[in-house]
């Protein structure tokens, strides 16, 4: 069993050392209250709480009818003070409930349930009322993703533990210290869907393998399960790069893993779903990591949902504050740099990663030379260069044969840019303005398509 990799991609400092020694601690808010987005995955929520209400811990406070609908639970126990916008990741403005929190630990957690007795349909809508999502960033609903298309035979189930993002260290810390959550959320998952599991693993964490393994034997799961070493190289996290590099086949473009026969899970989410099934523990934590070389104590924590990163400093990590130079929500190289730390913890709240001068661009950009380091390092085999000439000219169609909308957004090719040219955030706007463009033509469509039937009732009578 060799160590597998995938073609192109970088090699950044890791940084890990910086955290990868610390234990995952539990935290809490020093103000005592949590900003809880309304939705935080699937189809847009509504709160099904009001201002003065009392909430327990593991309380369904938002939720909508949808079958992408992901409920929101209530992270304490306590009162809802608040619901308005707020500030969250990507310095957008949404709905969030601001709870305070009571000393009185209320809760309202599911009833355990045991995964390999009950019917499949049981198991996902345990899932569902669980508001499990894809905890690696993505917050994909986990109840849809474990429900493929009759279609789409799955083959193998994949979990994403690679953490291949610089400084981030929370799934390296769970998978050495609660080994056997990972292992029994990963067979309960397999259960389901009637698969094989594989643990993608890079190998700069090679020394976890050993821990995972002996979990693996010990639950009788050998047959069912392993550990795949893959390279240390990013973007390897990526679900395309993960397929790659373990199974050897490639997701079409505009295809998903299901479409290669795979489901692919974060590290957390696998977790999550034990807990959900064990504890009847809907997802109301998460542990990320505070990181940077502009914070004086790297450190991982245990949070309550919707901790506002400014109520963790500094009584459990402090800053550089004249080192400060970039304050990102994720890692340096597909995170959100962020204006604050007035934001919450979400459920794909990774990390936050504090930046010295040293460490980020702070430069103007220079004139493209066409020198092609994108092109080379483009682990999608796009042409980067092509795709941000056509969107400074203003040719979305252009951009989008180029590979607009199957660029991930990894931010490799920025990362070797010497003229230090803004790609991914040129694409993610592009991306948003085809986006855009497609919702006007279908409510353009969807007006036409209406006012024809008003027509021909019309002319019925």
């Amino acid at each position: 069993m060799g160590v597998k990799t995938f073609k192109g991609g970088i090699h950044p400092k890791e940084m890990k050392e910086l955290s990868n020694k610390c234990a995952i601690k539990e935290a809490f808010p020093s103000s005592g209250t949590v900003t809880i987005p309304v939705t935080m995955g699937g189809a847009s929520n509504t709160p099904l709480v009001k201002v003065g209400d009392l909430v327990a811990k593991g309380q369904i406070i938002a939720n909508g009818d949808k079958f992408m609908n992901c409920p929101v639970h209530s992270s304490v126990s306590g009162k809802v003070k608040k619901i308005q916008n707020c500030l969250v990741t990507a310095n957008a403005e949404v709905p969030c409930i601001i709870i305070e929190a009571d000393d009185e630990n209320r809760t309202a957690f599911m009833e355990p349930l045991d995964p390999f007795t009950c019917d499949h349909d049981t198991a996902l809508a345990r899932i569902k009322e669980a508001g499990i999502v894809g905890m690696g960033g993505a917050s994909f609903p986990a109840h849809v993703k474990l429900n493929p298309p009759e279609d789409k035979e799955i083959e193998y189930v994949l979990v994403n533990a690679a953490e291949c993002e610089p400084y981030l260290t929370c799934d390296e810390r769970t998978m050495q210290e609660t080994p056997e959550k990972l292992i029994d959320g990963l067979a309960i998952i397999l259960h389901m869907v009637g698969a094989y599991g594989m643990i993608a693993l890079e190998d700069n964490k090679a020394y976890i393998k050993p821990i995972l393994d002996a979990e693996i034997n010990k639950k009788g799961y050998g047959d069912d399960m392993k550990v795949q070493l893959v390279k240390t190289k990013y973007p390897q996290g990526s679900e395309k790069f993960i397929v790659n590099a373990c199974l050897g086949v490639e997701i079409p473009s505009a295809k998903l893993p299901a479409d290669a026969g795979c489901i692919i899970s974060n590290v957390g989410t696998v977790c999550a779903v034990s807990d959900a099934f064990r504890l009847g523990k809907p997802v109301i934590e998460r542990a990320l990591t505070i990181s940077g070389s502009a914070v004086e104590n790297p450190v991982n924590l245990r949070v309550p949902v919707g901790t506002l990163i400014s109520d963790l400093t500094p009584e459990y990590f402090t800053l550089k504050e004249d080192q400060t130079a970039k304050i990102i929500s994720g890692g340096p190289m597909m995170g959100f740099a962020m204006v604050s730390t007035a934001f919450p913890v979400a459920k794909g709240t990774s990390g936050v990663t504090f930046l010295t001068a040293e460490e980020t661009t702070l430069v103007d950009e220079d004139q493209c030379i066409g020198c092609g380091f994108c092109v080379n390092i483009c682990a999608m085999r796009l042409n980067p260069v092509l795709i941000v000439r056509e969107l400074k000219a203003g040719n979305l169609d252009k951009a989008k044969r180029y590979g607009l909308m199957d660029c991930i957004e990894c931010g490799c090719c920025a990362y070797s840019c010497p003229a230090n040219i803004r790609i991914v955030q040129r694409v993610r706007l592009g991306k948003g303005q085809v986006r855009a463009k497609m919702a006007e033509e279908r409510a353009k469509a969807e007006a036409e398509k209406a006012k024809a039937a008003a027509a021909g009732e019309g002319g019925a009578k």
